[in-house]
C-alpha cells in the first residue's frame, strides 16, 4: 500500500504528517528541528525508511498573484536537494495560506499559544497533504 509523507518546510522547522495506507486521510506526525542540509536530509531519509514512505509532498508558498516568492525558491531549493538524496519521487503543491489556517483551527480548538507553537508546522504539513491526497483521490473515489 502506498503511503505519501506530506512536508511544511520553514526556515527553522520541517512539519511532517503522513497518510493512512489508503491515501484517503492525513495525520501529524512529528516537527523536525532545522540543523543544516544534510542532517534535515538524514532525518526525513530515516522517516521514509521507518514508514515506507512511497512519495513526499512538499508544500510550496506561491503568492496570491501567482508568483514564487523567496520563501518558495528557498524550498525549490530544498526540494531540489532531497530529490538527488533520497529514491522516493517528491511533488510540490500550493500551500497557500495553510499555516493560517492551521493557527485559526488550533486557536478555535482553545489550544495555548505555547501548544500552538509546538505543532503548528505538523498541522499544516496534515492540511498540505490533506489537499494533495483529496486532489489525488477526486478521480478514484465515486
Amino acid at each position: 500500500m502506498p503511503v505519501v509523507l506530506g512536508l511544511d518546510v520553514g526556515d527553522a522547522r520541517i512539519g511532517v504528517a503522513i497518510s493512512d495506507e489508503l491515501c484517503i486521510a492525513a495525520h501529524r506526525l512529528c516537527t523536525i528541528k532545522r540543523r543544516d542540509l544534510e542532517r534535515d536530509t538524514n532525518e526525513i531519509q530515516r522517516i521514509v525508511e521507518e514508514y515506507r514512505v512511497n512519495k513526499i509532498v512538499v508544500g510550496i508558498p506561491i503568492t496570491l498573484s501567482g508568483e514564487i516568492g523567496i520563501q518558495a525558491q528557498k524550498i525549490q531549493q530544498f526540494v531540489e536537494h532531497l530529490q538527488k538524496n533520497l529514491e522516493v519521487p517528491i511533488e510540490t503543491w500550493d500551500e497557500s495560506l495553510t499555516t493560517v489556517d492551521a493557527e485559526n483551527i488550533l486557536i478555535s480548538m482553545d489550544f495555548s499559544r505555547r501548544k500552538r507553537k509546538k505543532i503548528i508546522d505538523q498541522v499544516a504539513a496534515a492540511l498540505i497533504l490533506e489537499a494533495y491526497l483529496e486532489y489525488e483521490n477526486k478521480g478514484t473515489i465515486s
